[in-house]
């Protein structure tokens, strides 16, 4: 079993019935996954919203990036690419803005914020990539 302890299904249900994405951490670098996943998420569907008080005002693949998950809202999923020590204060956050999800991508885990998010009513996907997941469903629209 996965870190997360979700299956399959729940993993789906995300996918499937999640649209608006606020992406914690976005990249301007074509290089870094940050920017890969913001735009497999564009194309899957998903109204991504790119979350970087560094980069502010910039546009990135079509969107403009926010400083702060506030600036978001509403949102249904927050995807986190940043370190997991950095994840306490996203999941709070995400609490208080009345997120569905929150996704911790590759190599994110913090057991404490996934555990007060699920105490809050939150799914909780750690360690995980949507674009991976998605492919291995079956239930990638896009490359």
């Amino acid at each position: 079993m996965a870190i997360d302890g979700l299956d399959d299904a729940a993993i789906r249900a995300v996918l499937t019935t999640t649209r608006r994405v606020a992406l914690v951490g976005a990249s301007a670098n074509p290089l870094r996954p940050a920017f890969g996943i913001q735009g497999f998420l564009q194309r899957f569907g998903f109204a991504v919203t790119p979350v970087n008080p560094g980069l502010a005002g910039q546009v990135l693949q079509g969107r403009t990036v926010v400083a702060t998950l506030e600036e978001a809202a509403p949102l249904d999923m927050v995807d986190v690419f940043r370190a997991s020590d950095h994840v306490p204060p996203v999941v709070d956050e995400a609490i208080r803005l009345a997120a569905r999800v929150v996704w911790m991508q590759l190599g994110v885990v913090h057991e404490q914020a996934a555990a007060r998010a699920r105490t809050a009513g939150l799914v909780v996907v750690m360690d995980r990539c949507p674009a991976i997941e998605a492919r291995r469903l079956g239930i990638a629209r896009v490359a």
